[in-house]
């Protein structure tokens, strides 16, 4: 088959490996129709995820047609069209019983923290990942969710991870009704946060980035206000002057590890890998809400040393929230919203490219070049 194959920081290449098969008797085969990169799948690319081994394929959203299962598997057929949750979980153990299916206990031995996540690197559990033709899929009793016959694929896909992972930022914020909700990042996942925010009862959503392509697209998606922290000199005054002197209800952290901003944060967490990450948007976020507010994070850091502001969170009495989504407990509510047409997630897709072309498509998505948002990766064979 046809895979994205990772040799090295920067380097990936559309190459040929063995077809997956039936390992175990839960597995399934799944031929792959869409799938994504995610801004996640960047902290891989850039290098810096732990025990990222060459060979490995990456992407964690994808959507596909089962071709063969293994003889423990009830619940699904041959020719099911399936969304596979990011989440590789067992359904069984203490953390998936309590809808924790990020945390699985059972699907990852380096499982101090995260369950198994497809195509991110061994520290996740060495699972490869759905940037291919064909992708194994553990545990196919539990995680893969039939596809409803009426919904768009490019729908289905943003239902793997983006979609739920936003809805997640929101619920997480644990906003009330009238609420001020400031999200930083206006990438994907800060994009549907900021929609969903809505859902919950927010009053106001202000969305933060620097990129004028990104704030305009989520201004009209999400029917928001918008800051380029670029003509900002400090984010928490100007966020208390836009909100009486007081500061957000709520501020969501939808950027992670790799935040401009800061450039000692950069410097230290990205370039000099002296922290997990830059922790740019945490920062803000924790200065800029208000006494008693609530922080919701869902950026990917990695899991190791990181320099916040403890100090400020607790003084000021703040409720710190953070999780990996537990996609398949969000998945009927948020096929519910699609059907009655309250979020369209495909509209985020900016760019549907071949996989044949993926190391042009990392390229373009890294760099945000060409106003891209979201990049879906056709395999050949198969029609957009």
């Amino acid at each position: 088959m046809l895979a994205m194959n990772f040799r090295g920081p920067y380097r990936v290449r559309a190459a040929h490996k063995p077809d997956p098969c039936i390992e175990h008797p839960d597995d399934a085969v799944v031929r792959v129709l869409r799938s994504c990169i995610c801004g996640s799948d960047l902290h891989l690319y850039h290098g810096l995820v732990p025990d990222t081994r060459i060979g490995t394929t990456f992407g964690h959203e994808f959507v596909g047609e089962v071709v063969d299962i293994g003889p423990g598997v009830r619940r699904l057929k041959k020719g099911d069209r399936v969304l596979v949750p990011f989440n590789i979980f067992c359904g069984s153990c203490f953390f998936c019983r309590r809808e924790l299916f990020g945390n699985c206990h059972d699907t990852n031995p380096e499982a101090t923290a995260v369950g198994g996540i497809y195509g991110y690197s061994h520290t996740a559990g060495g699972y490869d990942g759905g940037q291919a033709q064909l992708v194994r899929v553990p545990r196919a009793d539990v995680g893969p969710t039939l596809i409803p016959p009426q919904m768009d694929l490019d729908d289905a896909v943003l239902l793997t991870d983006a979609l739920p992972t936003g809805y997640q930022a929101a619920e997480m914020g644990d906003i009330s009704e009238g609420d001020t909700v400031v999200v930083f990042g206006a990438g994907p996942i800060g994009i549907f946060a900021a929609k969903c925010a809505w859902l919950f009862g927010a009053g106001r959503v202000i969305v933060v980035d620097h990129i004028e392509e990104r704030l305009e697209f989520v201004h009209r998606y999400a029917q928001c206000e918008v800051l380029n922290f670029r003509g900002v000199h400090d984010m928490a005054i100007t966020i208390k002057r836009m909100t009486d002197g007081l500061g957000a209800d709520v501020c969501i952290d939808a950027v992670g590890c790799e935040a401009s901003g800061s450039f000692l944060q950069r410097l230290t967490g990205v370039k000099m890998k002296l922290q997990a990450g830059a922790a740019t948007a945490l920062h803000w976020a924790i200065n800029s809400v208000r006494k008693g507010g609530n922080i919701s994070i869902v950026g990917v850091y990695g899991p190791t040393f990181n320099a916040v502001p403890i100090g400020n969170a607790v003084n000021k009495g703040l409720t710190l929230r953070m999780n990996q989504a537990s996609v398949k407990r969000h998945l009927p509510r948020l096929i519910e919203h699609i059907e009655a047409g309250h979020i369209e997630p495909r509209r985020i897709i900016t760019h549907r490219i071949p996989l044949e072309e993926v190391a042009d498509a990392y390229h373009l998505f890294s760099n945000k070049l060409d106003g891209c948002i979201k990049t879906v990766l056709i395999p050949p064979g198969v029609s957009v």
